[in-house]
This record gives C-alpha cells, sequence and structure tokens, in this order.
C-alpha cells in the first residue's frame, strides 16, 4: 500500500474537502493517506465523515503557507507549516508521494529547497495533460513554475515529458513539440528557434515534431508539448475559461425552451462524457517533475473528487517508477543538456559582440 501525504490546510475550503478526498481515496484499500495540519480541526472532519477506520493518520503541523506569502520566504520561515512537514514526509522516506492545492510557488519552492532536483536537472517543470480528440491526453510543461527560461530548460522538459508519456501514457516513442506561434522554423521568439535547433539534434528516446501551435495541443497529433511557464499558464487558463464558457452557453441554450430541455433529458448520457474528459478532477493534480520524489500541485479550488483522484493518480505514478525514469532520461540525454549550456554560451557571445 503506497503512502501519500497530503497537505490538509492548502485548499481553499481546507481542510473539509482535503478530508473528503482523502476519505474517499482511502475506501479504494489502495493507499493509504497521512492528513499534515491543525490536529484538531482534522480530527473533527475526520469524525464527522466516519473516516475514523480507514488508512488515515494525523501529522499535526502548527503553521500554514498562505497564498499571499512570498514562496521562498515561507518556506524558510514556516518550518512547521503543512506544506513543508508534507513534502519533508517524502524527504524522510515516510510517505512516496506529496500533494497540495495550496500555494503552487511555495510547493515549487519545497521541491527545490527540501527534495532537491535530480541530478543534471536546471528547473523542475510543472506537468499538466489535456485531453486530444484522438481520445488520448497530450502533456504539456511548463505550466507555471518557471516564467523566465533558457533553452536549457526547454529542453530538458522535452526530456521530462517525454519520460512521462512513457511512462503515465504508454507511449513507447512519444511526440514531442514546442509551442510556437506558427509551423514555420523562422516564427517564434529567440528562445523557441534556439531550442528547436537543439532539440533537432536528437533521435533517441522520442520524436521530435518540431513547432506546434496552440491548437495542436489537443489535435492528439502530439504527445508532449513544451512552452516555457508564463506561455503554459497562459494555455492553462485560456482553456479553462474556454470549457467554462461552452459550457456556460451549452446550458444557456438548453434552457431558452421546452423542446431544448426535452431533448437535453436524451442527451445527459453525453453530457456525462463530454463532461469526464474536460473535467480537471478527472486528472487531480500536476506532477513536479525534476525533484527527488513524487510532488503533486493541485488547484487552490479543488474538489473532494480531484483531491481523491490527485492520491490515487500520485499511487499509480509512484508504482510507475515515473521519478526512476525521469532520472533515467536526463542521464541519457547529458550531452543534449551540455550542448544546450554551450549553444547558450555561444549565442550570448554572438549578442554582445553586435550589440543585438
Amino acid at each position: 500500500m503506497k503512502v501519500v501525504a497530503l497537505d490538509a490546510m492548502g485548499g481553499d475550503n481546507a481542510p473539509r474537502t482535503e478530508v473528503e478526498g482523502a476519505i474517499a481515496a482511502a475506501r479504494t484499500g489502495d493507499v493509504r493517506v497521512i492528513l499534515v495540519g491543525d490536529e484538531r480541526a482534522i480530527a473533527d472532519e475526520l469524525a464527522r465523515r466516519g473516516g475514523r477506520d480507514l488508512p488515515v493518520t494525523i501529522r499535526h503541523a502548527s503553521q500554514v503557507i498562505s497564498m499571499h506569502d512570498s514562496p521562498s520566504l515561507a518556506v524558510r520561515r514556516k518550518t512547521d507549516s503543512s506544506m513543508r512537514v508534507a513534502v519533508g514526509l517524502v524527504k524522510s522516506g515516510e510517505a512516496q508521494a506529496v500533494i497540495s492545492a495550496g500555494n503552487s510557488g511555495a510547493m515549487m519552492a519545497c521541491g527545490l529547497f527540501v527534495l532537491k532536483r535530480l541530478a543534471g536537472v536546471d528547473r523542475p517543470a510543472i506537468l499538466t495533460t489535456f485531453p486530444t480528440r484522438r481520445g488520448d491526453w497530450a502533456a504539456l510543461l511548463d505550466m507555471g513554475a518557471n516564467v523566465d527560461c533558457k533553452p536549457l530548460n526547454l529542453v530538458q522538459f522535452a526530456v521530462m515529458g517525454a519520460a512521462f508519456a512513457r511512462r503515465a501514457h504508454g507511449k513507447s516513442q512519444p511526440r514531442v513539440g514546442v509551442l510556437s506561434n506558427g509551423s514555420e522554423e523562422h516564427k517564434g521568439t529567440d528562445l523557441t528557434r534556439e531550442t528547436n535547433a537543439l532539440l533537432r539534434s536528437t533521435v533517441a528516446g522520442f520524436e521530435y515534431v518540431g513547432y506546434v501551435e496552440g491548437r495542436d495541443v489537443f489535435s492528439g497529433d502530439v504527445d508532449v508539448v513544451v512552452c516555457d511557464g508564463f506561455s503554459g499558464n497562459l494555455v492553462l487558463k485560456v482553456t479553462e475559461g474556454a470549457a467554462e464558457t461552452l459550457a456556460h452557453f451549452l446550458r444557456e441554450s438548453i434552457q431558452s425552451s421546452l423542446v431544448s430541455r426535452a431533448l437535453a433529458l436524451a442527451m445527459i448520457p453525453t453530457f456525462r462524457r463530454y463532461r469526464q474528459r474536460m473535467d480537471y478532477a478527472e486528472q487531480g493534480g500536476a506532477p513536479l517533475l525534476g525533484v527527488r520524489g513524487m510532488a503533486f500541485i493541485c488547484h487552490g479550488g479543488s474538489s473532494a473528487k480531484a483531491i481523491k483522484n490527485a492520491i490515487l493518480r500520485a499511487s499509480r505514478l509512484v508504482d510507475s517508477r515515473l521519478e526512476e525514469a525521469v532520472q533515467q532520461a536526463i542521464a541519457e540525454h547529458g550531452y543534449l543538456s551540455e550542448l544546450a549550456k554551450g549553444h547558450g554560451d555561444a549565442a550570448a557571445s554572438v549578442k554582445e559582440s553586435t550589440g543585438r
């Protein structure tokens, strides 16, 4: 049975939502959950929801990292925070994975300061998944951890994303693309053009398909989309907004007439399947790749269903030995990282000598 540490004080409705999600996950019989946070508040919620006889335990933490805290300062100063204590359980080996719906920047900082980076990794990245028209999933990274990136970072994101696609989605030869504003190689920015040139030089472990546009994320023609965290977060938020707006338009159309409402009753199974594909709660959490240990970041407004699915997903990815796969992939593509470092030095020299 896998052990997952859950920051019970991180989400918008903590600890109620976290406790509900932990109980639902524990009832599957496949995972044990350690709820970290205010012991009295968590115990009250457990008792209220009948979770005392399940494989769910409590680890007290006296502090909470809020959404308004500076990530790096909070991680250093709030050493007894629910988030840092939960991450520490992975560091000590008491848990195999940690999950938080709290401050994502602080989770990134915890990954760097507490868990540390995997050997050879310059920067960890947050990975999210999107449904595709082919019925499978496309991975996108970085989702927001690294706003300013170098070609080295995007190259390593490609390597880590491909390792994820192999282990999590069963892709033997993942197709990897760099997000850009067009498929032509002269488009993009200095960052994307340099990354594109570097990834053209690799053939091992994945298939590099070149530039992809935003619409290609959902096509199923690419398995991994690589970008800086600023762009990735924009893609995520625009997608969430578009899905919510489409759902609003659909409800509005259904309620417009008696005929529409009657027809909608027959379409309920179809609507449910659509919602299941589009609902972020089905995936639960986004893994932080590139750190020593499995860490997952959830949306602050996550439902109990999302927390449950994040716990179960974390358990499955631990079983898949994802961390080991990422470490191995980084080692196997060490030449590519070295090439990226040298490429960056050369580019900097050119800019300095030309003044551009």
